[in-house]
C-alpha cells in the first residue's frame, strides 16, 4: 500500500508548523507510559509538533521521559485529570490540528468527566482510545452531541463489547456489519483492533492484513493512536488516516518481528520500526 501525497515530506520550503500539531491528553498514576508511546509514535509518523496534556502532579515524569515532546501540565485531582483542565485544553485548541484522547487516563470519575466534556465541546479532530472509550461506554449519547465531525474510536473487542452491550462471542460472527453500522449511526470512523483490524466510516470499509500475534502486548494500541492522530494532523480525512495508520502499524510490527521474534516484541519496537515501514510504503 502506497502512502498518500500528504504524508510525503517533499517540499523543501517547509517548517514544523506545516506538518501538524498534535495534543495527547491522558495519563494517571501507574499509567504514564501510554501517553509517552502515543506521543513518540505521533512524532515518528511525521507530526511537526506534539504536546502531552497530563496531570500537573505527574508532569515532571514526562519532562524527564520525553525529549522532543512538549508538555502541558493540566489541573488534576490527586494525580488524575480534572474537569477543571477543560479551560486549559480549550484555550490552546485553536492551535491544535488533532487530539488523541484517553491513553492511560484511568477509570477515575474525574478523568472520565473531562474526557466526555472534550468530546462534546471541542471542535477538533479527535482520536479516542482506551479509557476514553470506557468513558463513552457509560454515556454513548455524547457521541451524538460531539461538536467535531472528525471523530475516530479505536476499541479492541472488549471495549467494543462494552460500547454495544454485547458479548465478544455475539460480536465476532457479525463484527464487519456491527462496525459499519456503529460508524454510520454515530457519524464517526471506527477502528476495531484485532486479527485483521477493521476500519469503517459507515460507508467505506477496510480490512487490514498486516500485523502479527506479537503485537498483542501492552501499549501497542497507544502507538496506533499516535500514528492515526499524526496522519489527521497532516491533513488526511479520518477514514484515510485510520486505514493507513493500521496498515503501517501492522507493517511495523511485522518488520520488528522478523528481527526480534514475535515472542519478544514490545510496543516501543513498533515506534522503532515505523521508519522502515514508511520506507516500504513511500
Amino acid at each position: 500500500m502506497r502512502l498518500p501525497a500528504q504524508l510525503h515530506k517533499s517540499n523543501l520550503d517547509t517548517h514544523k508548523g506545516d506538518y501538524g500539531y498534535c495534543l495527547v491528553v491522558g495519563a494517571s498514576p501507574g499509567l504514564t507510559g501510554a501517553v509517552c508511546l502515543c506521543a513518540q509514535a505521533a512524532l515518528s509518523a511525521g507530526a511537526g509538533l506534539v504536546r502531552v496534556g497530563v496531570p500537573r502532579s505527574l508532569n515532571s515524569i514526562f519532562e524527564i521521559k520525553l525529549t522532543e515532546v512538549m508538555s502541558l501540565p493540566l489541573e488534576d485531582d490527586g494525580g488524575y485529570l480534572s474537569p477543571k483542565a477543560f479551560s486549559q485544553i480549550e484555550a490552546i485548541s485553536d492551535k491544535i490540528d488533532a487530539i488523541a484522547l484517553g491513553c492511560g487516563a484511568s477509570l477515575n470519575p474525574s478523568a472520565q468527566e473531562l474526557i466526555l466534556k472534550v468530546i462534546e465541546k471541542i471542535d477538533k479532530p479527535l482520536v479516542v482510545d482506551a479509557d476514553g472509550i470506557n468513558a463513552l461506554a457509560k454515556d454513548l449519547e455524547i457521541l451524538k452531541k460531539a461538536k467535531t465531525k472528525n471523530l475516530i474510536l479505536t476499541p479492541h473487542l472488549g471495549e467494543f463489547s462494552r460500547l454495544l452491550g454485547q458479548t465478544a462471542e455475539q460480536i465476532k460472527p457479525v463484527r464487519k456489519k456491527l462496525v459499519k453500522d456503529f460508524a454510520f449511526e454515530y457519524n464517526l470512523t471506527l477502528v476495531l483492533k484485532g486479527h485483521y483490524t477493521l476500519v469503517s466510516d459507515g460507508q467505506d470499509f477496510f480490512q487490514n492484513r498486516t500485523g502479527n500475534p506479537g503485537m498483542a502486548t501492552a501499549g501497542s494500541g497507544d502507538v496506533l493512536t499516535g500514528i492515526i492522530t499524526a496522519f489527521i494532523a497532516q491533513g488526511l480525512a479520518p477514514f484515510e488516516a485510520a486505514k493507513f495508520g493500521v496498515y503501517l502499524h501492522g507493517l511495523s510490527g511485522d518488520l520488528a518481528a522478523k528481527e526480534k521474534t514475535k515472542n519478544c516484541l514490545i510496543a516501543s519496537d513498533l515506534v522503532e520500526y515505523l521508519p522502515k515501514a514508511f520506507k516500504r510504503s513511500l
